[in-house]
């Protein structure tokens, strides 16, 4: 029975471990560098109420119906469990296509990663940061940040490619007194120009601008700037379709929206990939 490792444990990673379960693999891992699941789809809580909630990355899911294809079942199976409901409040500057259905999860997005990473009945490690993949014997011995190696049959890295390409090793050589959250989102071009700006002189350029569009919002009981340096894909690995495989014997591939597009279907698609490739080096 081959040892399998999925590093990331986002939408890709942990689709890809739910499609893997039942094939012919040993007890599957999922190891992440962060203290929860989500990677880009990660919900924040208050830590005086659970129930107070704030979606860092991915706010809705959307569902172009005429393309959908194999991954209409994905959103039907998410839709009957209650992971995703039809989002019906109105949002900003959202452009409706003729033919689309927006979704959003009620409690919060990182539970749709959540679920899937629950149906993989995988082993999920957190604060597990990967430094380097070496060859020993056969088999990936896979180092992490802290923490003794352990050796895989099968490595299946899901995390940004900028974070692959740093890796080391043979592949490179509500309570009454809370109130509601608000999350501001700035473009892409905002985040590029500020990308190594000190953090509080950004948060406060971001305040002030909320402040003009909003001048009656209350002081915040507490803020959080969230800087994401590996956020949406601009432009895919080419010619890819959802993975690559980087050594054959033993099995080490990677995938994620980088090798497809940047949004739900995209992982979906990665996922579909991954474990199809997966199983056909079985």
């Amino acid at each position: 029975m081959a040892r399998v490792l999925v590093v990331g444990a986002g939408l890709t990673g942990g689709a890809c471990a739910a499609l893997l379960r039942g094939a012919a693999l040993g007890r599957i891992a999922v190891w992440d560098k962060a203290r929860g699941a989500g990677g880009r789809m990660s919900t924040s809580r208050s830590a005086r109420d659970a129930a107070c909630t704030a979606d860092l990355g991915a706010q809705y899911i959307t569902l172009e119906t005429e393309c959908a294809g194999p991954r209409r079942s994905f959103y039907d199976e998410l839709l009957s469990h209650g992971i995703l409901k039809p989002l019906t409040a109105p949002v900003e500057g959202m452009v409706v296509k003729e033919g689309s259905c927006n979704y959003m999860a009620p409690q919060g997005i990182s539970s749709v990663v959540k679920y899937y990473l629950k149906q993989s009945g995988a082993d999920v490690f957190y604060e597990h940061l990967v430094t380097c993949i070496s060859l020993r014997d056969g088999k990936w011995e896979v180092s992490r940040k802290m923490g003794p190696p352990e050796q895989f049959d099968v490595v299946i890295l899901t995390i940004p490619v900028p974070q692959i390409l740093q890796l080391q090793g043979d592949i490179v050589n509500k309570s009454p007194e809370i109130g509601p959250s608000v999350v501001v989102h700035t473009t892409v071009t905002f985040g590029s120009e500020h990308l190594d700006s000190d953090p509080a002189e950004v948060q406060q350029l971001i305040l002030s601008h909320l402040e003009r569009i909003v001048p009656s919002l209350p002081k915040p009981a507490s803020i959080k700037c969230q800087k994401w340096r590996y956020s949406q894909v601009t432009k895919a690995v080419p010619n890819c379709l959802g993975q690559m495989i980087l050594h054959t014997q033993p099995l080490l591939i990677c995938g994620g929206d980088g090798f497809t597009h940047s949004n739900f279907d995209g992982c979906i698609d990665s996922a579909l990939s991954l474990a199809e490739a997966v199983k056909s080096h079985l």
